[in-house]
C-alpha cells in the first residue's frame, strides 16, 4: 500500500501544542501518520528554526523526524527560490517560507501542510507558486493546512 508523504513546516509543528484551535487538527494529523496513513517528512529550515523553540517542541519534532526525513538547501531547491522571489510570490523578508516551498517542491512532495495562511496556505499563492512551479518544469503541490488535509472528503488512501 502506498503510503502519502507529507511535508510538514514549521507552524504545524507548533501547532501540536497550540492551546487555541489547531491543537485538535495538528494532533489528528499526527495520529493519522501512527496509524500508517501518512509519513512525515520536514526541512532543514524548520530544524533551524525549531532550534530556538521550547524543549517539548523541538523533542517533538526530532522524535518524528527521522534524520533521513528532513530535507536540506541545495543549488536545485535555491534556484527555485530565487524564481517565486522574482515573480513578488513573497518579499524577501519571507524567503524561507519561499525555501520551504521550493524544498516541497524539488523533493517531489505532492502536500505541503502549514498553518500558515498569510504566506503559504492561501488560494492566491498558492496559485502563484505552482504557477512558477510549471513554469520550471516542476509539479503543483497542494499547500494545505492540517485542517483542510484530514477533514477533508477524500479517503487518505486516495492522497
Amino acid at each position: 500500500m502506498h503510503i502519502p508523504t507529507l511535508f510538514l513546516d514549521t507552524s504545524v509543528i507548533g501547532g501540536y501544542f497550540d492551546e487555541d484551535w489547531q491543537r485538535e487538527p495538528t494532533r489528528e494529523l499526527w495520529r493519522q501518520m501512527e496509524l500508517g496513513l501518512f509519513r512525515f517528512t520536514s526541512s532543514f529550515i524548520t530544524q533551524q528554526e525549531l532550534s530556538r523553540a521550547p524543549r517539548h517542541i523541538l523533542e517533538l519534532f526530532t522524535g518524528t523526524f527521522p534524520t533521513e526525513m528532513i530535507f536540506d538547501l541545495n543549488a536545485e531547491t535555491e534556484a527555485l527560490t530565487q524564481a517565486y522571489l522574482r515573480q513578488g510570490i513573497l518579499p524577501e523578508k519571507f524567503a524561507d517560507d519561499a525555501r520551504q516551498v521550493a524544498i516541497c517542491t524539488v523533493a517531489q512532495s505532492k502536500y505541503l501542510v502549514s498553518w500558515n495562511f498569510k504566506h503559504m496556505v492561501n488560494e492566491h499563492r498558492r496559485d502563484a507558486f505552482n504557477a512558477v512551479n510549471l513554469l520550471q518544469g516542476y509539479r503543483a503541490v497542494r499547500i494545505v493546512s492540517p485542517k483542510e488535509l484530514i477533514y477533508d472528503d477524500a479517503d487518505p488512501k486516495e492522497i
